[in-house]
């Protein structure tokens, strides 16, 4: 009897632009045992270029026993993203899978040019579904049978030694979880059950450890527990626990993460603030070097307009005191004095030169001390 929901599900995103080389799913549980899909979107092994080949195959196969089969019964369903039915396989009825033959499936699934079609594949997204009916798992015996671990029955379930504890404190707790399981096979139902146990210790670790393939796994083996008849509720929310635990993980770390980027830029800038002062500290200083030197340059301004005053004076009082000398001297002393009072003109002019050059500097280095003030008072704020 098939199940209405399917056993796994496949997406496939950007589809035509996919290599001729294989896809292969996930790993997936399926009647207590786990298999893959294996789909080739030009053409599987025999190079058949022109159809969709799609094959399920046993997984993990180097970790079963020597002599495990499965007898199966499948068929695939291809789906556009609108979940239209684009086509539906044949059903593969009572396949044996076992070392020698661990796939099966259809070399000419589907037309290429079915897939191709305008506007068949919404989004250029493919999706698989495949349905699984296990009809019986065989998991052989172990190479060293000497070292072969004991297994006793625990509520109809065989488990090994190592595994008594563990499934006596399930049913202690739980005892109704296996009340209403169809299958009646034994090995089915310790495939079920290591499968079950698998699962609490995957939900029993920190949710720091789990990843997002895990805790997919996890409910994907779930789901197939209750749909062979577990009841399981008490696990589901455990599941939906640890999944909103790892949520709230991811979104913590996404917040350190910010704050760590916030953190980096704000002492990048810290340290651009800090040059910026150092820079104005040294506009200041040289600003300050430059208005002493512009004072020392007036003083000396001064000083020397103040030693032309007293030698005009000098000249003045001279010529005064000359009124009772001879002509002939007089002319003398005036020549003598013309030729004095023509230099110290000179050597005024160009003092007056010179002063204004002075005054004109001492003006520009004003205004510079003033804007830098300015600008230096600002930035000693925003520190």
């Amino acid at each position: 009897m098939w199940n209405q929901k399917p056993s796994f599900r496949f997406e496939i995103d950007n589809y035509s632009e996919k290599p001729s080389i294989q896809i292969q799913s996930k790993t997936f549980v399926a009647g207590g045992c786990e298999w893959y899909l294996n789909a080739f979107p030009k053409g599987g092994y025999l190079a058949v270029h022109d159809h969709f080949s799609l094959f399920l195959q046993v997984a993990n196969r180097t970790m079963l026993p020597t002599g495990w089969k499965r007898k199966v019964s499948f068929y695939f369903t291809l789906l556009n993203q609108s979940d239209k039915e684009l086509f539906r396989s044949n059903i593969v009825r009572c396949q044996v899978l076992d070392v020698k033959g661990p796939s099966w499936g259809f070399e000419k699934l589907c037309p290429l040019s079915k897939l191709q079609e305008n506007g068949v594949l919404e989004k250029d997204r493919l999706i698989i579904e495949v349905y699984i009916n296990l009809i019986e798992a065989v998991d052989g015996e172990s190479g060293d049978v000497s070292g072969k671990e004991e297994t006793m029955d625990i509520n109809g379930f065989k488990v090994l030694a190592s595994q008594v504890t563990l499934v006596r404190k399930i049913f202690a707790e739980h005892p109704d979880i296996a009340l209403g399981l169809k299958s009646k096979n034994q090995v089915l139902k310790t495939a079920y059950m290591n499968v079950l146990i698998g699962l609490i210790n995957t939900l029993n670790k920190p949710s720091h450890n789990h990843s997002e393939t895990e805790l997919t796994k996890a409910g994907s083996e779930l789901s197939e527990l209750e749909e062979v008849g577990f009841k399981l509720d008490w696990l589901k929310s455990k599941l939906e626990e640890v999944s909103l635990e790892r949520k709230k993980e991811d979104v913590y770390g996404n917040k350190v993460i910010q704050l760590e980027e916030r953190v980096k830029n704000l002492e990048q800038m810290e340290n651009k603030m800090k040059r910026k002062i150092v820079e104005c500290f040294l506009e200041r200083k040289k600003a300050k070097d430059d208005g002493s030197r512009v004072q020392t340059l007036e003083e000396r301004v001064n000083y020397l307009e103040a030693v032309d005053s007293s030698s005009r004076l000098d000249c003045l009082t001279l010529k005064s005191k000359s009124g009772g000398v001879s002509l002939e001297k007089m002319k003398k002393v005036d020549d003598a004095d013309a030729s004095r009072v023509q230099q110290l003109e000179e050597n005024l002019k160009n003092l007056e030169e010179i002063v204004s050059d002075l005054k004109v500097k001492l003006d520009e280095g004003k205004e510079k001390t003033s804007c830098d003030g300015f600008l230096l008072v600002g930035d000693d704020e925003v520190a």
